[in-house]
């Protein structure tokens, strides 16, 4: 079931505010507020400036902001081709059920089949069952061979550190 009055479009430099506010709706949900550190301007620069480094698409329901995909290309070295990495999917808990998170699916894999991706893929907290039961219901497979690793804050830096080399 599609909610009537569904329309999604792509972000725009004035959706900046709004792209902060879900990603913190969604991060308080995924119990990772604590984690948020982008801000308004950042999001300006990162998502609107000169050089984009990802996409967001925003699904309206009457007018209103139901919810949003934050997504961008990665590049498989096995295929030989760029993939769709959606970075973030939320909507809000008022709009849940009504095809808005399948609507924006699709829309995404749309768009990987359109830029000729050999994947679509993402990730997802294994506790968040509804949200696995939904990607399942849309045929997505669980890489459960695979374990994210992260090298992050201080270990980042400390690592970074070790590098005297440079590739020119």
């Amino acid at each position: 079931m599609t909610a009537p009055g569904m329309r999604l479009r792509a972000a725009t430099r004035a959706d900046a505010a709004l792209i902060l506010a879900l990603i913190r709706e969604l991060a308080a949900y995924e119990h990772l507020s604590h984690e948020v550190v982008a801000d308004e301007a950042m999001l300006a620069e990162q998502l609107f400036g000169e050089h984009p480094i990802a996409e967001v698409v925003i699904a309206d329901v009457d007018g209103e902001p139901a919810g949003f995909a934050l997504y961008f290309h990665n590049f498989s070295t096995f295929a030989g081709r760029r993939g769709l990495y959606l970075e973030d999917l939320y909507v809000r808990p008022a709009f849940r059920g009504n095809g808005v998170g399948r609507r924006l699916m699709a829309y995404l894999a749309k768009l990987a089949v359109e830029r000729g991706c050999g994947r679509f893929e993402w990730w997802v907290l294994d506790w968040n069952k509804p949200a696995i039961d939904f990607y399942r219901s849309l045929g997505a497979v669980g890489m459960d061979d695979w374990t994210v690793q992260r090298v992050s804050g201080s270990a980042l830096a400390a690592l970074a550190a070790q590098c005297t080399d440079t590739a020119g």
